[in-house]
Parts: structure tokens; C-alpha cells; sequence
């Protein structure tokens, strides 16, 4: 049997977390393209002796993006709370690494997993639903394959679901053990079991099963009744 993926799936609130991004490359702009899809919300601080313009243009977009003309200075990391490292010198990722622990600070390092403390997973987002989706490092490629295969198959309507589901959730009385039971019963339709039916419907729905039922019995004894 292979190893499992030991990695703790969390989801970040980002947009409430300082973010250094050293680096203002193609990797950079990388990397700051995938947290803005994400949280466009976040502030991110990116430091490095030259910019592409294409990121340049991205950040004139986002008013909590901030460019620092300059090389890493370990003193950047005083205002972080994660640290994102994506230059094109493996030295200087060491580098970041190891001040960056020091401070007790996460760090994801480009192309190097060995250095990182998370990795950045590929993304399936429908409104609200979102999934992520990780190989531990050891294959991007099939990671883009699983998230362009959902992208397909997941409909755009789930986020619809979504919301239907949070309004009936608030309008559901009793405890959090009563409510879960009422919504199994809600989704159960959905994967092939009992839909929920409200106790009104219920006891009508029995109602006329029974009477279906006794007067299939009298249809029954007259068709098999034995002539005289």
C-alpha cells in the first residue's frame, strides 16, 4: 500500500494575515496571481530589485498590494505572518527559510517542497463551494488535470444549492443534532434515498397509501373470488 498524503487540509482566512511575497518575477506574479484568485482581498507586501510589468499592472488593481524596490532584507519579515519565497536564487530561499523559522513564521518556498511548510493546491471554485486539491508536491500536472475535470463536471448551479441549503438550515427548530437529521433527510433525495417530506405531506402521503392499498385488496378478493 503507498503512503497517504499527510498534509492538514485548512482553508485560510487570508485577507487577515500580512503576506510577504519575495520575488517579482514570473514565478512572483505566479504566486500573487494564485492568492488573489483566492483572497483579492489580501494585503501583500512584494520585495524585489526589479518588477514585471505585468505584475506591476496587477497591483495598481489592488490597493492592498505594496512594492518595495530592493533586495530581501530579513527585517521585512517584522511586519509578516506568512512568507512566501519565489525568486530564482536557491540560496536566498534558504535564507528566507531559515529566518523565517526562526520567527516561527510559515514559508512556501517555489519548486523546492523540501523547504516548504504548505503548498499552494490547484483550485475548483463554484460561488461558494470551493475545493482544493493537493498531490503533496509530487505532481502539479495531474493536480491542473483532477481541477480541470471538476471544473466540467461540477455544475455552476451547486452554488444555488448552497444558498437554498443556508435558508432552510435557519428556518429548521431544535438543537444542532435535530437539525443535521432534518438536513440528511433534505439531501437524501439526492443520493438516491427517502426525500424529506414536511409531517403534513407525510400523513396524507399514508393516508392515501392506505386507502390504495385496501381498495387493491377488495379488487383482489372480487378477481379471485371463486364463482358459486
Amino acid at each position: 500500500m503507498s503512503a497517504q498524503n499527510p498534509l492538514f487540509p485548512a482553508f485560510l482566512k487570508l485577507e487577515n494575515l500580512r503576506v510577504l511575497l519575495v520575488g517579482g518575477g514570473n514565478v512572483g506574479l505566479e504566486k500573487l496571481t494564485a492568492i488573489l484568485r483566492s483572497s483579492p482581498e489580501t494585503a501583500v507586501t512584494i520585495v524585489s530589485l526589479s518588477f514585471l510589468p505585468e505584475l506591476r499592472a496587477v497591483v495598481a488593481q489592488h490597493p492592498r498590494l505594496r512594492l518595495v524596490a530592493r533586495g530581501w532584507q530579513e527585517t521585512d519579515l517584522d511586519a509578516a505572518d506568512i512568507v512566501f519565497a519565489a525568486t530564482d536564487d536557491p540560496a536566498l530561499h534558504r535564507r528566507i527559510k531559515a529566518a523565517a523559522r526562526a520567527r516561527r513564521l510559515l514559508v512556501n518556498v517555489a519548486d523546492t517542497p523540501d523547504l516548504c511548510d504548505f503548498y499552494l493546491s490547484s483550485v475548483v471554485q463554484k460561488g461558494q463551494l470551493k475545493v482544493a486539491i493537493s498531490t503533496n508536491g509530487k505532481s502539479p500536472t495531474v493536480a491542473k488535470r483532477v481541477r480541470a475535470v471538476l471544473e466540467e463536471t461540477l455544475p455552476d448551479e451547486l452554488d444555488d444549492v448552497l444558498q437554498q441549503m443556508t435558508v432552510i438550515r435557519g428556518r429548521l427548530a431544535g438543537d444542532f443534532a435535530a437539525k443535521v437529521k432534518a438536513l440528511n433527510a433534505v439531501t437524501a433525495g439526492l443520493a438516491g434515498g427517502q426525500a424529506y417530506e414536511a409531517p403534513a405531506t407525510k400523513r396524507w402521503r399514508r393516508v392515501a397509501v392506505g386507502s390504495l392499498l385496501a381498495v387493491g385488496t377488495l379488487l383482489a378478493g372480487r378477481l379471485f373470488r371463486r364463482p358459486k
